[in-house]
């Protein structure tokens, strides 16, 4: 009897002890860019040329037409100015909130008052906004157009601090300006393996970056596009995390039957 109970006493030690190594952190690959060297500069080219954006159905376009007698363009801006959603033409958007601004339809065009309809999907807001400049010269007096996109969104999942859908107001963001917006990385997001999912051409893509390696910068999806998905997965240390509670419960149990057998032991004497 007092044989199988040591049997038991060895094995419920033993399970406690597994449970706190498992239990441990790694802290590896923490820092980024582990390549560039600590005591000399890199010069690191890039070789992915950024390209503006170009306007898609669904996007949502700020346009401001500016005359120098406001009142004859304020029916132009004032119809620009309604909100309107995405969801109204994409069920996949559906819970996106109202913005200001003109919707793209679904032949890429935009409405406008005055000046009519005008084709923008396929065009960087630089071209469509000489566009509808060229457009509003027929109805206005030396008109200037601003636009830009009013719903220029991406979303940052996973291991980061504020895992959030970010509407930017500016168009060239990097992978690194959208992990920043997210408050960076936790201690367990995986660096080495950095996912963005995108649509092109209404098929999903997908890339897989290394923040721990400067390659990264000649990468065609180290800068993002509208829409884009930033996920990054956690790290072993953060499953190990997740189940700190299960393991806490099976080291306190294993602790709790090794003291009941050691009772009955000393009772059995």
């Amino acid at each position: 009897m007092k044989k199988y109970l040591r049997w038991w006493i060895n094995g419920s030690i033993l399970c406690v002890i597994i449970s706190m190594f498992n239990s441990c952190a790694s802290t590896r690959n923490i820092p980024y860019f582990e390549d560039i060297p600590d005591t000399a500069k890199l010069s690191i080219r890039n070789q992915t040329q950024y390209s503006d954006p170009v306007i898609m159905p669904d996007d949502i376009l700020s346009v401001t037409v500016i005359t120098i007698d406001p009142t004859t363009s304020a029916p132009v801006n004032q119809a620009a100015s309604v909100a309107v959603s995405p969801s109204s033409s994409s069920s996949s958007s559906s819970a996106s909130p109202a913005t200001p601004g003109l919707l793209v339809d679904k032949n890429g065009n935009i409405s406008l008052p005055i000046i009519g309809t005008v084709k923008v999907a396929g065009l960087t807001t630089f071209e469509a906004k000489a566009l509808i400049k060229k457009r509003a010269e027929q109805f206005f007096k030396e008109p200037d157009v601003q636009l830009r996109f009013a719903n220029f969104k991406i979303s940052v999942l996973g291991e980061v601090a504020h895992p959030s859908v970010y509407v930017l107001p500016n168009e060239k963001v990097s992978i690194l300006d959208a992990l920043s917006l997210a408050g960076d990385l936790t201690i367990y997001g995986r660096r080495e393996n950095i996912l963005v999912i995108r649509d092109i051409d209404g098929k999903k893509t997908m890339a897989r970056l290394d923040l721990n390696n400067t390659d990264i910068f000649n990468s065609p999806y180290f800068y993002l596009r509208q829409n884009d998905v930033v996920y990054v997965e956690p790290n072993a240390s953060a499953i190990v995390q997740a189940d700190e509670k299960q393991t806490r419960i099976i080291t306190i149990a294993a602790a709790l039957v090794t003291s009941i057998v050691i009772l009955l032991i000393r009772l059995d004497k």
